[in-house]
């Protein structure tokens, strides 16, 4: 068998599968392999196994590349399923300011938040939006992430949303991170139509998305449904429009109060409900009938110092295929670091680590429509996978704050390895030398 790429000799391969939706306590649909190896040919994995089965399965023939991962574990390459990462200006002051005891409500309510970095948006070019990017779209893969969903809705005017999400379709031409974009007009009321509500809502459902949706800049439409910002009824309107524009739907529910903003996403057949940390037992139920994909975000619960994390294990019970992300964003999550979220899930929300990695991987892809092609390590599926260097799989969420990411495998091909130390291995040189 031809092979572009043979990863030999892992402790562990680590995965899970497609069998069941939902990780359990027991792992039934967790596949860990110990001493194992991964054949990659044409961007999708050919085989995966043992090392000695999967060496067999090469009838002899060279693979063309090879790589060690003797004492490394391999996991399949992150997907971060719910981002905001086209902003301009960064909103650190913030941050002290809730350190002061400010509310994000507070915040946002005096024209800070979104409607911050609404107005910086608005003033950059798509250039520098793009130039301020790409550092991020690096720092997700050097933690790990293959695969993002990338919203807009900073921009809240027609062009500017469209500016948002044109960056986004650039910046998934020339970056090695695949982006699947979002359209999200329905983040905030911006400033110019404060006292005029129902004129953005207009604006939205007769303007934005039949132009998003014409020159297919978005896969997604996704709405945020809270008591300060867009109400039940006002959500079903604009997700009804989109729906109807042949968008698929996502809904930021139930965030910061039990607003029903979960039973909206599965009354209008959203793929996913985001946040949720205010969700009701009723309204778990709702999502399991309607197969709505649960996005969790503790990162941002974390962030802005609150206590009151989504009830995963609830979900877990629920038989719902409870997905995590980032949610990184200038206001209320700033980290590409999804391994730093596996660990708050673990220890916040009580998700054991299988349970931790499948979330952020094959449930993470099925809130994005993805389960088919990445997100686990099975044969015909494509070649995103990561290799850290640690001993066990447990170890990513166990060993935190750190970046144990050794090298970043999309599509088959190596887009980022951790720069060795020279210093370590001259040291290392040494001490073999003076025990010769």
């Amino acid at each position: 068998m031809r092979v572009d790429l043979l990863i030999k000799n892992a402790a562990q391969i680590a995965t899970p599968v497609t069998r069941v939706p939902h990780a359990l306590p027991g792992n039934n649909n967790f596949m860990v392999i110990e001493n194992g190896s991964v054949a990659i040919r044409d961007g999708v994995i050919a085989a995966i196994g043992e090392t000695p089965e999967v060496i067999s399965s090469l009838n002899g023939e060279m693979p063309r590349a090879v790589i060690d991962a003797s004492n490394k574990v391999i996991l399949p390459g992150f997907v971060d399923c719910h981002t905001h990462p086209v902003f301009f200006h960064t909103r650190e002051n913030e941050f002290t300011m809730r350190l002061m005891g400010k509310s994000y409500r507070q915040i946002a309510e005096t024209g800070g938040g979104i409607r911050s970095s609404v107005r910086s948006i608005r003033s950059a070019s798509k250039e520098q939006i793009i130039e301020a990017v790409l550092p991020r779209l690096d720092r997700f893969v050097e933690h790990g992430t293959t695969t993002i969903e990338a919203k807009s809705g900073y921009g809240l005017s027609t062009d500017d949303e469209i500016k948002s999400l044109e960056c986004i379709q650039e910046l998934d031409t020339i970056h090695p991170l695949d982006l699947i974009p979002t359209f999200l007009g329905a983040h905030e009321i911006p400033d110019e139509y404060r006292t005029q509500r129902n004129a953005y809502i207009d604006l939205i459902i007769n303007d934005m998305i039949p132009r998003v949706a014409e020159r297919a800049l978005a896969e997604f439409c996704d709405i945020y449904i809270e008591q300060h910002v867009f109400t039940i009824d006002e959500g079903r309107k604009i997700l009804t429009a989109a729906k109807s524009a042949g968008l698929h739907l996502k809904v930021h529910a139930n965030q910061l109060s039990a607003n029903g903003g979960a039973a909206l996403a599965a009354e209008v057949g959203a793929i996913s409900a985001e946040h949720l940390d205010y969700i009701s037992p009723e309204e778990i139920e709702q999502l399991a009938r309607g197969n709505v994909v649960p996005v969790l975000l503790p990162g941002a619960v974390f962030y802005l110092n609150s206590n009151h994390y989504a009830p995963a294990r609830e979900m877990l019970e629920a038989k719902l295929p409870v997905a995590i992300s980032t949610d990184f964003n200038p206001g209320s999550c700033m980290t590409e670091s999804m391994p730093i979220i596996m660990t708050i899930s673990c220890i916040k929300m009580r998700l054991l680590p299988a349970e931790a990695i499948t979330a952020a991987t094959l449930n993470a892809a099925r809130a994005v429509n993805r389960q088919n092609t990445i997100g686990s390590l099975e044969i015909g599926k494509q070649a995103d996978l990561v290799i850290w260097d640690m001993p066990a799989f447990e170890h990513i969420v166990y060993h935190f704050g750190v970046n144990l990411a050794d090298t970043v495998i999309k599509k088959g091909k190596i887009i980022w390895q951790k720069q060795r130390n020279p210093v370590l291995k001259l040291y290392r040189k040494k001490l073999k030398e003076s025990l010769q």
